[in-house]
């Protein structure tokens, strides 16, 4: 009996010896990698790759400028419109009617000094009523400039073509001076931001090209480095570039997300 345990005994060694030099060898880091099996794995080990997103350098939130109803918003969601176009009016029967007044002012004003210098040259009144009137004059000049800049708020011009991104207000809405009405973007001034590890800053110059594969397209866009940020995150060690695409950006719209990968190693 003592002999059958020491044979059952030699023969569990034997495999669990096995089972071990086995496992060894299927841990050995050398073994059964495709990098290093792959004639172009160390070509892919040296690319230098970041995420990024496809930014307009031409965007912004319209607000507006004075308190006031709205009355038209001729653009909606989604919109194309040309620079200059109207993309808010307010109702401005308030403002304009304080703009006559002031206008009115100014004519009665210039009437007054006029008046006054025709007296002077008789002598029936000193230098002091002529300067006093102009004066008068110089103020309801001002006050009439004043509400001719309200009125000129009345109306919200596009700055730039391009495309409404979001409604922020509803026409016959009534809002305070400084309330965002329009979120606008321009998708034809489409710029690649990444945030590249700091190190890379021993070989990444302006000038250098690179690839960027958007997520949502797939299709690789040709882009170059236009300048690099001016200061390194502190907390993650990264510094911001900016590329701008070297071909036509029909199809590409802001907030696009993607890779970019460096094809030349450094």
């Amino acid at each position: 009996m003592q002999r059958k345990i020491s044979q059952i005994c030699a023969i569990l060694w034997l495999l669990y010896a096995g089972n071990g030099t086995a496992t060894a060898q299927s841990d050995d880091p050398l073994l059964g990698n495709p990098l290093l099996e792959s004639p172009g794995g160390q070509q892919h080990s040296d690319q230098r790759k970041a995420r990024g997103i496809l930014r307009a350098r031409d965007q912004a939130v319209m607000s507006s400028e004075l308190a006031g109803r709205i009355i038209e918003m001729p653009y909606t969601d989604g919109q194309a419109f040309k620079k200059d176009a109207v993309l808010v009016r307010f109702d401005c029967s308030a403002y304009q009617a304080q703009l006559n007044a002031a206008q009115a002012a100014v004519r009665a004003a210039r009437e007054e000094l006029n008046h006054k210098k025709q007296l002077a040259s008789f002598n029936s009144v000193g230098r002091f009523e002529v300067t006093l009137a102009e004066a008068r004059q110089a103020q309801a000049q001002a006050e009439a400039k004043v509400y001719q800049v309200q009125v000129r708020r009345c109306t919200v011009n596009a700055p730039f073509d391009g495309q409404v991104v979001q409604r922020e207000v509803q026409p016959h809405e009534s809002v305070a001076g400084g309330t965002p009405l329009l979120d606008i973007v321009d998708n034809r001034t489409l710029e690649v931001q990444l945030l590249v590890p700091s190190n890379w800053l021993g070989w990444l110059h302006p000038g250098q090209r690179f690839e960027f594969v958007p997520d949502e397209t797939g299709q690789p866009l040709a882009v170059e480095v236009k300048r690099l940020g001016a200061r390194i995150d502190e907390s993650s060690q990264t510094l911001l570039l900016i590329g701008t695409l070297s071909q036509d950006t029909a199809g590409l719209l802001a907030g696009m997300s993607g890779s970019a990968r460096f094809l030349e190693a450094p």
